[in-house]
């Protein structure tokens, strides 16, 4: 049987690769490629795929906000996110947002299809070396004071205003959003105030500090005005 994939990141050499490595395996098919998040939850739900594989760091709709969106709206594709980096928080943030494996980039060939095989057969897969890191994060989030900084931040906000936050530390403007959502500027200067509001944050770079730390933006909040 074959497993059908939809590939997500946004340089197209990467997904290119991506697709010719995977390509060795007979059993498994790229069916679709998106260049951020907001085309891959498209391409999922147009085509109905076993498996999606998305890059975490995306402009405009990141990696991890499109696993939760399929999740929700596609609850029988299983999710792969890719990633350079395997910290703590971003395993953790990907496997709560729905995603059932994590591999990083500098993983081989044979992983990726191993974690392709693993997931669409509904079993979980984490790159090697990333399991001992989740079992801690667990660990220590079961081990936490009151005084510690919580994850609960993040499921605060809807889908939207995750959305608009990166969108934000991604330095567009209040109109560019509006724009690009097709929203006008007064609803989204409100979503603003709602969400440093809820977040107890100021202005973008505070937005952009808190969507760093939770993995919807890679832009360094130091060179954020």
């Amino acid at each position: 049987m074959t497993i059908r994939i939809v590939l997500a990141d946004d340089h197209q050499l990467v997904r290119e690769g991506l697709r010719a490595l995977l390509a060795r395996d007979a059993a498994l098919e790229v069916v679709g490629l998106a260049e951020d998040g907001a085309a891959a939850v498209r391409l999922v739900r147009q085509l109905e795929p076993d498996v999606l594989v998305t890059d975490v760091a995306m402009p405009g709709l990141n990696g991890l906000e499109a696993v939760r969106r399929v999740r929700q709206q596609q609850p029988l594709v299983a999710s792969i996110c890719l990633s350079m980096h395997g910290d703590q928080r971003t395993v953790i943030t990907a496997l709560n947002a729905g995603a059932s494996g994590f591999v990083l980039k500098d993983a081989s060939a044979e992983e990726l299809t191993h974690a392709v095989r693993d997931v669409a057969a509904g079993r979980i897969f984490l790159s090697q070396g990333l399991m001992g890191a989740v079992v801690e994060e667990l660990r220590n989030h079961h081990r936490q004071s009151d005084t510690a900084i919580p994850l609960r931040p993040a499921l605060a906000l809807t889908a939207r205003e995750r959305e608009i936050v990166q969108l934000f530390a991604e330095d567009l403007s209040t109109q560019d959003i509006a724009d690009r959502l097709h929203l006008s500027a007064k609803t989204v200067a409100t979503h603003r105030e709602n969400i440093t509001r809820k977040l107890g944050v100021r202005g973008v770079a505070g937005l952009t500090r808190y969507a760093v730390r939770e993995g919807l933006s890679t832009v360094d909040p130091t060179v954020t005005a």
